[in-house]
């Protein structure tokens, strides 16, 4: 144990300049399951006020428990953001049971609309633009929209490795975003190379996509668990940054931490002001409590828990 604690902290990477991490962090969002956030007894021992947590909706999660989930954390003190993944809902009356339920037990005003990772469809719907298309989530008043961001391509979308359908569908959601009142940002995969993050933001903001980008960022995890969720949920050429890590034997024991690639990002976005790289969202593939604290650790004010106020 004194041996991995003490490579822990000769293997730390700098984290440069902390006030423009703390400044990048600030107002950051977390993903949860109910699975997960049943592990969590108090949010606000670990999330700055107001936080965004997006509660993702897997297969074969009950509603309920997605309800349950979004109250109980609504009830804490925080923005609560349901994933509606297109192709677990059977129709448009589901999508409506579904959203008036968010409302009536959470007070739930904000989406996140995807595709889901599935290859079938339960039923009508196989994209989020079909979600959007229905009016449903305009109708309820919703507030906030948000939508999948791929920097590294999608293999569901786009079979033949090309970007031509996903670019399709970011003209429709960029034609969206120009005619209604939703309010939509870019909730991305994560990834694990800098260069290609930035240049897919740059590229789609050249190609007129100027919604605003939430870069998914893996939180702190065991490396076998990181390769193995990233495998699963399709990371692209930098997985490979892992395999690299993984092929060092003085790297393999240590955790993960996200600290060079959100330092980049950081050093970017205060260079740049007018990316369109606006906020982080972090994946806790390593678990809630974990990534919270390493926000708490190097994000300063911007990682300060709600019962620290």
């Amino acid at each position: 144990m004194a041996l991995l604690n003490f490579m822990k902290k000769v293997a730390r990477v700098d984290l440069g300049n902390s006030a423009e991490v703390e400044a990048f962090l600030q107002g950051y969002s977390i993903e949860v399951m109910p699975r997960t956030a049943e592990k969590v007894d108090d949010f606000r021992a670990y999330l700055p006020k107001g936080t965004r947590v997006y509660i993702a909706h897997i297969e074969g999660t009950p509603i309920e428990d997605m309800v349950a989930t979004a109250a109980r954390i609504k009830s804490e003190g925080y923005d609560v953001m349901p994933h509606f993944p297109a192709r677990i809902i059977k129709d448009e009356a589901t999508l409506a049971d579904w959203i008036a339920r968010y409302q009536a037990e959470a007070d739930v005003h904000q989406a996140l609309l995807l595709a889901g990772g599935i290859g079938t469809p339960h039923g009508d719907f196989h994209s989020s633009m079909q979600l959007l298309e229905t009016g449903q989530f305009d109708k309820a008043g919703f507030k906030r929209l948000h939508i999948a961001g791929h920097p590294e391509g999608n293999k569901d979308i786009d079979p033949s490795g090309s970007d031509a359908n996903v670019m399709e569908a970011l003209h429709w959601k960029q034609s969206f975003d120009e005619r209604t009142d939703a309010q939509m940002a870019l909730a991305t995969q994560f990834a694990f190379e800098t260069g290609p993050l930035i240049d897919w933001a740059d590229a789609i903001k050249a190609a007129g996509i100027d919604i605003p980008i939430h870069i998914g960022i893996a939180g702190p995890a065991k490396l076998q668990t990181l390769i193995k969720f990233a495998i699963a949920c399709g990371v692209g050429p930098s997985l490979k940054v892992l395999q690299k890590r993984a092929m060092d034997v003085t790297k393999l024991l240590l955790p993960y931490e996200p600290t060079e690639v959100l330092a980049q990002l950081a050093a970017h976005k205060a260079a740049n002001p007018d990316s369109n790289i606006e906020k982080v969202h972090f994946f806790p593939l390593g678990g809630i409590k974990t990534n919270a604290n390493w926000a708490i650790e190097h994000g300063g004010a911007s990682g300060r828990p709600a019962n620290a106020f």
